[in-house]
């Protein structure tokens, strides 16, 4: 009993001895915790914090991303009605220019009721235009040496240029000073010879010079003063004729320079159209039937026109109408266009008869068709551009005899009568020419023969003509400047911005 009681004794010694080791420890722990405990208490309020921060920013954001597309819908409906506000701005915008036109028609009107009813008075315009004596360089070098003929055509009257320089002759005019006109007249003149000659190839610019030197020529023609011209005026128009000088001299001068440069546009029309002429009249072959056939006993010809079927009838014809077009465009006289016609129509004429004495490959009855066929399309050409009356159709008769005599039966002593006097525009050299070249297409057609030739030489030896078998090609018919006078009110006539003409001054 007592060893027992001693063991127990001994073991709650230990026990309370570890106990006092463990207590140490347990309060160190204690410790311990409360301290972590403490800074997990922050961490768990910041977290706490930042969570609601996030809701709240999630909360700002949708808010922002509503206002965002109720921006864009608030921009698209304010771009619609923007662009309606627009076009209803450019339509009210047509309405007052449409407004404004009727307006100066009215204002027009106006005016020229006044002129007839009421007597002059002070206000009443003069049809001049005030320049100073500094400024006449400048006038010549914006209305002439400057001026693009595309910008001017348009809308305006025919040698609008011409009839505000002949303004401004009446201002010199006006003003009894004879040095002033004199400036202004060799300015004028030496200027328009200046323009053509930096542009003597260009077709455009010489018919717009062309047209207003005529203009120019006619408006110092009709405000001359002289007897013969006023007859064609009206009474208002009479009261702006020149008072102080005679500018004849002057007129002549100009005429020649007009000569000069018609004579340099019918050259630059001449250049374009002449590669075009034999193969469009004589080598293409629009006739169904006939480009397949070649005349016996000849190889094909070789020429870049076979290569390439460059140009046809319908080439020439273009040509032509480009010509008709602008000339038209840019105001020149109808007369002088029926001179330049003419003028063109002899070419193609000479041109292509030419070339048929020197090609035997040419001279058949087939060919004389064809020729004769293209004629007709000239001829229809002229028709409708009412150039009937332009005598062109009239030089183009000994290709249309030619065309004739390939076609025409060549055997009996009758038909060699009917040669005879139907072939009136071409020598004798010419037919007998054709004659002797004169080959077969085919089996169909015969030669000529030389007892035939004998017999229409007999009766052409009758005849007193040329001796010469080829055209003069560079033959000009003699030009003619007619009198037009001009239907339009010198006090009417409004100068456009684009002139660059600020400087003058409407009285």
């Amino acid at each position: 009993m007592a060893p027992r009681l001693l063991t127990v004794i001994l073991t709650v010694g230990k026990l309370e001895e570890l106990s006092n080791q463990l207590n140490p420890n347990r309060e160190e722990e204690e410790i311990r915790r409360e301290t972590t405990e403490a800074p997990n208490e922050k961490l768990m309020d910041k977290i706490q914090e930042m969570q609601d921060a996030g809701e709240h920013m999630k909360k700002q954001f949708k808010t922002e991303s509503e206002v965002e597309s109720r921006v864009r819908q608030e921009t698209s409906r304010l771009t619609m009605e923007n662009r309606d506000l627009e076009e209803e701005l450019d339509m009210k915008d047509r309405v007052i220019k449409k407004l404004q036109d009727q307006v100066k028609t009215l204002t027009k009107t106006i005016e020229k009721a006044n002129d007839v009813h009421l007597s002059s008075g002070p206000k009443e315009y003069l049809g001049m235009l005030e320049y100073k004596r500094e400024d006449e360089a400048k006038l010549i070098q914006n209305l002439i040496l400057d001026l693009k003929p595309r910008g001017v055509v348009v809308n305006m009257i025919p040698g609008l240029p011409a009839h505000i320089l002949f303004m401004c002759v009446r201002y010199a005019d006006s003003l009894n000073d004879a040095n002033m006109l004199k400036s202004l007249m060799n300015s004028t003149i030496n200027g328009i010879k200046q323009v053509v000659k930096e542009h003597l190839e260009d077709f455009e610019m010489l018919s717009f010079w062309l047209s207003n030197t005529c203009h120019f020529l006619n408006c110092l023609k009709q405000y001359s003063g002289e007897e013969e011209f006023m007859k064609h005026n009206s009474p208002h128009q009479n009261k702006n004729c020149l008072n102080n000088f005679d500018l004849s001299e002057y007129r002549q001068i100009l005429s020649d320079v007009a000569i000069r440069i018609y004579h340099q546009f019918i050259i630059v029309m001449e250049n374009n159209i002449q590669p075009i002429i034999v193969p469009g009249m004589l080598e293409y072959e629009s006739l169904q039937g006939i480009s397949g056939l070649k005349p016996t006993g000849f190889r094909k010809r070789s020429s870049s026109i076979d290569d390439t079927d460059a140009y046809t009838m319908t080439s020439l014809l273009q040509q032509l109408s480009y010509f008709y077009s602008t000339m038209c465009q840019n105001g020149l006289d109808p007369e002088l266009v029926r001179q330049a016609v003419k003028q063109l129509f002899f070419l193609i004429g000479a041109v292509t008869l030419n070339s048929l004495f020197l090609r035997k490959d040419m001279c058949s009855c087939r060919k004389g068709m064809q020729i004769r066929c293209n004629i007709s399309y000239l001829e229809e050409w002229l028709k409708d551009k009412n150039l009937q009356n332009s005598l062109a159709k009239e030089t183009l008769e000994p290709l249309s005899q030619a065309a004739w005599l390939l076609q025409v039966k060549k055997t009996t002593d009758s038909d060699a009568k009917e040669i005879y006097e139907c072939c009136t525009s071409l020598s004798a050299v010419q037919i007998i020419k054709i004659l002797n070249s004169y080959t077969p297409i085919d089996d169909f057609e015969k030669r000529v023969t030389p007892s035939f030739v004998r017999k229409v030489q007999a009766l052409l030896n009758s005849r007193e003509d040329s001796s010469q078998l080829m055209l003069d090609t560079k033959y000009l018919f003699q030009v003619t400047f007619p009198f037009t006078p001009s239907p339009h009110a010198l006090e009417m006539i409004q100068i456009p911005s684009s002139f660059k003409l600020g400087f003058l001054n409407r009285l």
